[in-house]
């Protein structure tokens, strides 16, 4: 599916980076290593990369990869990806500076996977920054986030407080805000904002 959707010239959610990673990707320990889960066409990994960070892009589209292999030679930085599901993706231990989630909206029973292994792949101070749809988008007159079918991978603060209990809360919001990222991400939005740091 996600082949598909990212195989065509333009990059469908742009090729600038999330807002709210620009205003809070300074909490990241400077030159750390950082894993961008669900990247797709990179844009938010290339942004990090050009910041000094070290960063390692991951997606399940190699499409999608391919074409953040491209953003980043364009624009001069270097990035590492991995073609992987995070249904089953082993993310390490102790490995990360912060770990980046936008836009990564996941069934339930991965979401949990994928939670229940962040805590142990941060590094001590690691900081895991997250940005998600939440529910409400569905009353909302803006385009993304998953369908109505499906319901459950919508974000919410209290799933990831219940989820993400181990680590320190930092910022913690639901709001609503303008996006405009490609064609894909238009309009005012209902969203989530997170970021916890490892203790």
């Amino acid at each position: 599916m996600w082949n598909e959707r990212y195989n065509e010239a333009e990059y469908i959610f742009g090729t600038e980076p999330n807002d709210f990673l620009k205003d809070e990707f300074k909490k990241i320990a400077a030159g750390g290593k950082v894993l961008c889960l669900a990247e797709g066409e990179g844009r938010n990994a290339v942004f990090l990369a050009d910041q000094g960070y070290e960063v390692t892009a991951m997606d399940v589209s190699e499409v999608g990869l391919n074409k953040a292999l491209k953003l980043a030679q364009d624009r001069g930085v270097e990035i590492h990806t991995q073609v992987a599901d995070l249904a089953d993706y082993e993310f390490g231990e102790v490995q990360w500076d912060g770990i980046v989630s936008i836009w990564a909206h996941l069934p339930n029973l991965v979401r949990r996977y994928v939670h229940a292994q962040i805590v142990a792949a941060l590094k001590p101070n690691g900081i895991f920054l997250l940005e998600a749809y939440t529910e409400q988008q569905l009353t909302m007159n803006a385009v993304g986030g998953p369908p109505a079918t499906q319901k459950e991978r919508f974000g919410s603060l209290a799933v990831l407080r219940a989820e993400l209990a181990e680590l320190e809360e930092i910022t913690g919001i639901e709001r609503q805000r303008m996006i405009s990222e490609g064609t894909r991400h238009q309009g005012l939005s209902a969203v989530v904002q997170f970021i916890a740091k490892k203790r």
